[in-house]
């Protein structure tokens, strides 16, 4: 009776070894055992034919996958360490099914899943004002629907689908191809598990047809450029009876003529008269959802200076409050003005003494010194 070792023993790793550990480790021990490097010992050959194997099967995620589950009972019959004849695959290959058949598309009996439809796109733009409020609106498409006429079997009416004789309703067909048995989609249903013999007249035995939908999409308040809303169901319909896919509304916010939006924060440039900035004062704001923001401005407001509104910005999607609303002031030199306001200006310079204007008087002391 022969002693079979563990390949992770031979390989001298734990059995939860990632695949640079066991690399390595196969590395090391063949160039130990290396016929070659130890004059043709029958022992050191063998020890490194045994670590080969062990190393062939482990480095193979489905191998290793079928040896941790069932051991060497996955490789009877010289279906794992070389040799054996291809005869003894389907064995193995139940094995392979049992652990990996959700990825294979189920049982050997199971029959492929009707396809759902196609998710589809629609590209909608708002204004900020409806971003700000939210809004209930219709929107008109062209989609593929069930079959009136089928009721999107696809058969005539009275008639039903068979089961394909290609794949006897499994939807898919097998091919060895070495140690793999290979599944491929059934090239005669294409998968369906089933032939129309008699297709219906509408839908050519699709189970669809081409049809104008008018849904209602509503829009929550304080969605932002790209938000998507999905309308579950209301995509491509599937073929001959299987589920439709979404239909995804894609938003994109127009340009505001006032504000710019980032997040939930709005930003608007106020230019400002140059009494105003000096004497301070206050103007309003019309917010986007209709309310008036009374900004105030300090004396001495400096153009580029931003003045902050809490919670008069958007609404927060699907949250509670709202962001900020900023202010960018700039202020505005006068370019047109009448004889009285030269008059009045001529008087307010003949008083400067540079002290109203730091930032300008220190600027020419700088240049003063600079030319110095």
């Amino acid at each position: 009776m022969t002693t079979e070792v563990d390949y992770y023993e031979l390989l001298e790793c734990e059995r939860g070894a990632d695949d640079a550990t066991l690399k390595s480790a196969y590395r090391k021990l063949a160039i130990k055992y290396h016929p070659d490097k130890n004059d043709g010992c029958k022992d050191s050959e063998a020890k490194f034919k045994a670590v080969s194997e062990a190393y062939d099967v482990l480095k193979d995620p489905q191998k290793r996958a079928a040896y941790d589950r069932f051991g060497h009972a996955a490789f009877k019959n010289g279906m794992g360490g070389g040799g054996g004849g291809a005869q003894d695959f389907g064995a193995f290959s139940d094995i392979f099914e049992n652990i990996f058949g959700e990825f294979m598309g189920g049982g050997r009996a199971g029959t492929r899943a009707p396809r759902r439809g196609a998710d589809l796109r629609y590209d909608m733009e708002i204004g900020l004002e409806d971003a700000f409020r939210g809004k209930s609106t219709d929107i008109t498409i062209d989609v593929s629907g069930s079959c009136d006429t089928c009721n999107g079997t696809g058969s005539k009416k009275g008639t039903a689908a068979k089961s394909c004789a290609t794949c006897h309703g499994a939807g898919k067909v097998r091919a060895q191809q070495g140690f793999f048995v290979v599944e491929r989609t059934c090239p005669s249903c294409n998968g369906a598990g089933q032939v129309i013999g008699d297709p219906c007249g509408s839908c050519r035995g699709e189970g669809r047809v081409e049809k104008t939908k008018t849904l209602t999409v509503n829009i929550p308040p304080g969605v932002d450029e790209g938000t998507r809303v999905r309308l579950s169901g209301e995509g491509e319909a599937g073929l001959r009876g299987a589920p439709p896919g979404d239909l995804y509304i894609f938003l994109h916010i127009a340009r505001h003529q006032i504000f710019e939006r980032e997040g939930t924060t709005l930003y608007a440039r106020a230019p400002i008269s140059f009494t105003t900035a000096s004497l301070g004062g206050e103007i309003a704001i019309p917010g986007p959802g209709g309310e008036r923001h009374m900004i105030r401005i300090p004396p001495g407001t400096q153009s580029g200076r931003e003045l902050r509104q809490r919670g008069a910005g958007m609404p927060v999607l699907q949250g509670r409050g709202r962001g900020d609303l900023v202010i960018r002031i700039e202020v505005e030199t006068p370019t047109k003005l009448t004889q009285r306001q030269r008059e009045l200006l001529e008087e307010f310079r003949k008083t400067e003494t540079g002290e109203e204007s730091p930032q300008t008087m220190g600027f020419f002391k700088k240049v003063k010194s600079a030319l110095a």
